[in-house]
């Protein structure tokens, strides 16, 4: 099955955390990562007091299903040091399953699609890059089509590395 997850980090060295992560990701048994966007600089949404992001998408192969999956996430999110603290706040890792095949989610512990990509040119911008006509399955629209519905304002995104 193929998963979109999104990853970010705002906290030390970013890059090199996102890479970490994507290797955690892809070490895992019933995982493997098939594609990985360009790293991009981002500016914070939401809580907007704090360093800008780095963020990327990867497109991944799983045998997990959706909460397995998220469990999994979660754990590597633990590894490498994540505290949750304010709420869109400072993070050295954040992975978030944006997409997962064409499943609708939506109880308590797991929102599928990502409640919020449609809004977000740091998940919209990566995402184009690797899987431009993918549909996203509520809206009905390609990511491209989405990503050109939102506005560049307050949510800059500067490619920075392949």
């Amino acid at each position: 099955m193929k998963a979109f997850i999104g990853i970010g980090s705002n906290i030390g060295d970013k890059i090199k955390n996102c890479l970490r992560a994507i290797y955690m990701i892809d070490r895992m048994n019933g995982c493997s990562v098939i594609k990985r966007s360009a790293f991009y600089k981002t500016e914070p949404v939401g809580y907007r007091n704090q360093s800008w992001f780095v963020n990327c998408v990867i497109k991944i192969d799983t045998s997990y299903e959706p909460y397995k999956l998220l469990k999994k996430l979660q754990r590597i999110e633990y590894m490498m040091g994540r505290k949750r603290q304010i709420r869109w706040g400072p993070r050295i890792i954040d992975l978030d399953i944006l997409l997962f095949e064409d499943i609708v989610i939506d109880t308590e512990e797991l929102k599928i699609p990502h409640p919020l990509m449609h809004e977000r040119r740091f998940v919209l911008v990566p995402m184009s890059q690797i899987e431009p006509d993918l549909v996203h399955p509520v809206l009905n629209k390609k990511i491209k089509e989405i990503l050109e519905l939102v506005p560049e304002e307050g949510q800059r995104v500067i490619k920075i590395r392949d």
